[in-house]
């Protein structure tokens, strides 16, 4: 009966591990499945709509073949078209068949060249989420969501690859492949051990086997030993032949099966934790259903404002203006454009007026918004340095073609704090600049903060700025007397006289709200120092090297006047609040030295 069940053991073993083999050979079906884009006319751009990629489930990946570079990004889809619409391109979208289909889509502009297309490159451009560039052959792995679009180009001139292919991953897991093999591996160890345990029994139902030794030659007599002593050794030598034996087919047996089970990966077996979601935290704000998606992302906003301390890297190493102002503009480029000047002349001037991003983002505010001009601002701090202060800047994307650039760059003091504002994902509103809202609409802040320079105790400001903005105001208005100190020490009180004044500047404010009700106001204030002779004999000696740099000249009849640019970030507080004016952060640079004719 033992042999019975050996069989059937057996048997049943081979079926399971056949069956468990199968399903990870001839069972398994393809891995991926494929989509291949046909373009018809050739243009300098490709655009997929993101139901193309989302036509399956699971990872997208992209496929494009063409000589040369190849360049692929993807952007929301309203922000991609208005990119594209001063060119034509071939757009690729999915029909109600679920099938892909290609349109030539038109340019809805003139382009600025009048030529058919733009030639635009689109590498580099601040608009796109992410970008991948390659030669010849690009693979590309992403997850696009809904209202989401793909480029695909090479440099804007040349016509775009048109060998693309896209592919989603199949559902190859065999959960029951590892538990077959393993069950089909315990039954041919039991086969096993039913089958020796089936022999032994038979051979003990036979019983001993004894055979007399053959007649000795009579001329080797030899002693002989007793009959019990030869019948016991005989039966230990079977025993120890059919031991090992017994073992020799047992154990590759098992060797098999347990090589089986081990190459088996986890999709050969159950995933019971599956099921079970993982909890996650719930955002404590929540975005209304009218609202605009941000301008940029998180991710985006690392990249523009990593390239954008890059580039001025390479510009104040240079001295480039032309490339500063690519990411550069109003006050934050008129300080630079500047000490570049005075440093191509002045030997050992020194990089301290020099201010770019501190490296990482720690707080990215961007303005949610579907049109332009868009604005972001950023906190940046240096991970490598703890006493390189924070740096605040606002950066504004003039159009779709166009890159962020710096309007407003300000140290941020350790005695600052920044207000509650909302997170990256939801982007925050702009404040007009006429807005009643706030205690003080910011068109009104630059020219707040210079009268309280100015006239200080006498200001209609006082008791509205906050400590850190009444120091900033004190350490000016002590440079000014320590000027004018100077002048009367040198003798030239008699006959110079020293005129200073605060203004705003001509730079639009930029503001954009808090969670409080209030807002973040970046502005810019000019303050001027004018020196002018009392006598009409007199003549004006101009000292410092920076000065006579700018102006060319050692004297002047008439006097000189400086001037110096400041930037200033506020927390302006709601209307009706109790709160006072914060300052966040400020900078100032030498804008210019001009002799008065």
């Amino acid at each position: 009966m033992r042999f019975v069940w050996a069989v059937v053991a057996f048997v049943l073993a081979t079926v399971l591990i056949g069956l468990g083999i199968a399903q990870r050979t001839v069972f398994m079906g393809p891995s991926e499945q494929r989509m291949t884009l046909t373009i018809d006319d050739s243009s300098p751009y490709v655009m997929v709509d993101a139901d193309v990629l989302r036509a399956h489930p699971g990872l997208q990946t992209l496929m494009v073949r063409d000589k040369g570079d190849i360049f692929v990004a993807y952007a929301r889809t309203e922000d991609m078209t208005a990119w594209l619409s001063d060119t034509a391109y071939d757009h690729v979208s999915l029909t109600k068949s679920h099938k892909p289909k290609t349109e030539l889509v038109e340019a809805k502009q003139q382009p600025a060249d009048g030529g058919e297309t733009s030639g635009r490159s689109p590498v580099g451009s601040d608009l796109w989420l992410d970008s991948f560039a390659d030669k010849d052959a690009l693979v590309a792995e992403m997850q696009l969501t809904k209202g989401n679009s793909v480029l695909i180009a090479k440099d804007g001139v040349k016509d775009a690859p048109t060998d693309i292919l896209v592919s989603w991953p199949l559902d190859t897991r065999t959960p029951w492949a590892g538990p077959l093999i393993s069950l089909g591996g315990l039954l041919l160890a039991i086969g096993i051990v039913l089958y020796i345990l089936g022999i032994r029994h038979q051979r003990r139902g036979r019983g001993p086997r004894r055979k007399g030794p053959g007649p000795l030659p009579e001329t080797q007599p030899i002693t002989m030993p007793e009959r019990a002593e030869i019948e016991q050794g005989t039966v230990e030598s079977r025993a120890a032949r059919r031991t090992p034996r017994r073992l020799a087919i047992a154990i590759p047996a098992l060797a098999v099966t347990a090589l089986l089970a081990t190459g088996c990966t986890a999709d050969s077996w159950p995933q019971f934790s599956a099921g079970t979601p993982t909890p996650t935290p719930t955002p404590t704000v929540i975005k209304p259903d009218s609202q605009n998606p941000p301008a940029i992302t998180e991710k985006q906003g690392q990249r523009i404002v990593g390239d954008i301390a890059k580039t001025l890297a390479k510009a104040d190493t240079d001295l480039d203006a032309t490339l500063a102002e690519t990411r550069l503009t109003g006050a934050a480029l008129a300080g630079r454009q500047t000490e570049y000047a005075l440093r191509s002349k002045i030997a050992d001037r020194k990089a301290t007026a020099l201010l770019s991003p501190a490296g990482a983002v720690k707080i990215l505010l961007p303005e949610a918004t579907d049109s332009w001009p868009r604005t972001a601002l950023a906190l940046t701090v240096a991970e490598n340095d703890a006493k390189k202060p924070p740096v605040l800047l606002t950066m504004t994307q003039a159009d779709p073609w166009a890159n962020y650039r710096v309007t407003a760059m300000a140290d941020m003091p350790a005695s600052s704090s920044f207000p509650d504002v909302a997170p990256a994902w939801l982007g925050t509103t702009r404040v007009p600049a006429e807005s009643a809202f706030l205690s003080l609409p910011p068109s009104e802040l630059a020219g707040a903060f210079s009268n309280f320079v100015d006239a200080g105790d006498k200001s209609e400001f006082v008791g509205r700025f906050d400590e850190l903005s009444q120091k900033l105001a004190k350490a000016v208005r002590d440079s000014r007397a320590d000027i004018v100190s100077r002048a009367a020490a040198s003798g030239a009180a008699s006959t110079s006289t020293a005129v200073f004044k605060m203004v705003p500047s001509d730079n639009e404010p930029v503001s954009l709200a808090t969670l409080g009700s209030g807002a973040v106001v970046s502005v810019s204030v000019l303050d001027t120092q004018t020196i002018t002779p009392t006598n009409p004999d007199a003549v004006i000696k101009i000292t410092d090297e920076p000065s006579r740099v700018l102006t060319g000249v050692s004297e002047a009849s008439k006097g000189y006047t400086t001037t110096y640019g400041i930037q200033l970030f506020f927390v302006v507080p709601a209307q009706g609040s109790n709160e006072q004016i914060r300052l966040l952060a400020y900078h100032q640079d030498l804008l210019s030295v001009k002799v008065i004719k």
